[in-house]
């Protein structure tokens, strides 16, 4: 565990070397949610039943969690990259823990994000979204959030040393933006046909952003709904618990097998 500790420290501050050489793909990736936020807030708040203020409230914690999702194709692309540029077989070689590399990438995801989600609640704050519950509630809600991202780029890990392609990675990673549309983080899903609401409210990112509208206090939990929404905070825990339990060990595996 201590080489685990020391090796995944290392791999770390590789990736967050790598972060710093790169900015502008820094700064696409923490603009983008604001510009979703000042895009939806206004255009589709016009045409719902909410008012202006009360739908970019309940927007908010829909856009932190699509963020949050979109760290399958962020580290789908970072693992596919290193495989086709053959860094991914030079760290092969050395003598470290074979689980420190996808560790380390995982981690400095999650720290990237943490820091990129800060000035995006600054302009929540700034467009009339505001924190209604607890101070403790708020912490445990930005808690779920990084383990929600964490448990995502695991996946995307996995899926990227699978395909071992910059542009196979690109393409499947963009497919992950249909996720957040099969699911309440931009329109409550209470209107919906039946089988699709079924499909939306199984939907991981479902149970996360009710978790959040319910301990921001910006939503109360919908009635009726399907288990996970139902139950967010749990449903939302064991959604996380499921892809990490599915996606870590198998990341590490194939990391370790290489081609093979």
């Amino acid at each position: 565990m201590s080489t685990l500790a020391f090796d995944g420290t290392a791999m770390l501050g590789r990736q967050l070397l790598r972060v710093r050489n790169n900015p502008a793909l820094v700064i696409l990736t923490q603009t983008m949610p604001i510009s979703m936020l000042l895009f939806f807030g206004y255009v589709f708040g016009s045409a719902l039943a909410m008012p202006g203020a009360e739908y970019r409230s309940f927007l908010v914690p829909g856009l932190l969690v699509a963020t949050a999702a979109n760290g399958i194709m962020t580290g789908m692309f970072q693992a596919a990259q290193d495989v086709h540029r053959g860094v991914t077989d030079r760290l092969r070689t050395l003598p470290v823990s074979r689980a420190a590399v996808p560790v380390g990438q995982a981690v400095a995801d999650v720290i990237v994000t943490a820091v990129g989600t800060v000035p995006f609640l600054l302009v929540g704050l700034a467009v009339g979204w505001r924190i209604e519950g607890s101070a403790l509630a708020a912490v445990a809600a930005v808690g779920l959030l990084l383990l929600f991202r964490f448990a995502c780029t695991w996946a995307g890990i996995f899926l990227g040393l699978l395909t071992r392609s910059e542009e196979a990675a690109g393409q499947l990673g963009s497919a992950t933006f249909m996720l957040p549309l099969l699911s309440n983080a931009y329109i409550p899903t209470g209107n919906l046909p039946g089988w699709l609401r079924t499909i939306a409210e199984w939907n991981p990112i479902s149970a996360l952003t009710t978790a959040l509208r319910d301990l921001f206090g910006n939503a109360p939990v919908p009635a009726g709904a399907a288990w996970p929404v139902a139950h967010p905070v749990a449903g939302s825990l064991a959604w996380c618990a499921v892809l990490l339990a599915v996606f870590m060990p198998l990341g590490v595996r194939r990391y370790a097998r290489g081609e093979g």
